[in-house]
């Protein structure tokens, strides 16, 4: 199976700011999220992580018996100008106009069906190969990455419709587990938080 991890809070997402490519680190409560991960990653035996270094913080907090490889497909959506504003900046009438044009790129930077474009390949890639972790149901591959991406995964997992996304939570330090039936993929679990006293 794939598991999926959101990485832990950063300070900008502390701040309740839009966090695309820029690369904040995690808070203290972040890496705890991270570390907190760990008992429910039994069996995983590759990790691939976005390059960010949030993403490659909580991989190596969460696994760190694993060296995990970096794969661009993961990276979080680039949010151009956008980047590092408050979330409040954009109005709801622009979240709808997001929501309805899949193709409409962020402050200049990439569009969803972009982020859907390099996700879906990888994932093809994986369902296309027998061998695959994917295929396997005691032998996992995890993958630490961001909102958008883990997003897309879960619509392609589903089957659904891209807007599906919009219509989904996802938190830091989150669980994402996708499986394989046959040769249709299955959405397992999504959006799991391992509680932190």
């Amino acid at each position: 199976m794939i598991i999926l991890l959101r990485h832990g809070q950063t300070t900008t997402n502390a701040q309740g700011l839009l966090v695309g490519r820029s690369d904040p680190h995690l808070t203290e409560f972040g890496e705890r999220q991270a570390r907190a991960l760990a008992p429910y990653l039994a069996g995983v035996e590759e990790v691939w992580t976005s390059p960010l270094s949030r993403a490659r913080e909580t991989a190596a907090l969460a696994l760190p018996e694993l060296t995990a490889q970096v794969k661009e497909a993961f990276i979080e959506v680039d949010y151009g100008d956008l980047d590092g504003q408050p979330v409040s900046t954009l109005s709801g009438e622009h979240w709808r106009a997001f929501e309805h044009g899949h193709e409409l790129a962020f402050g200049g930077g990439e569009s969803l069906a972009e982020v859907d474009r390099r996700v879906h390949g990888a994932l093809d890639e994986l369902l296309a190969d027998a061998n695959s972790l994917l295929h396997d149901a005691r032998r996992h591959l995890a993958i630490v990455s961001h909102v958008s991406p883990i997003k897309s995964a879960t619509v392609w997992a589903l089957g659904a419709s891209p807007s599906t996304a919009w219509r989904t939570r996802l938190e830091n330090g989150s669980i994402t587990t996708i499986g394989v039936r046959g040769a249709t993929p299955q959405l397992v679990r999504f959006n799991a938080v391992p509680y932190l006293d």
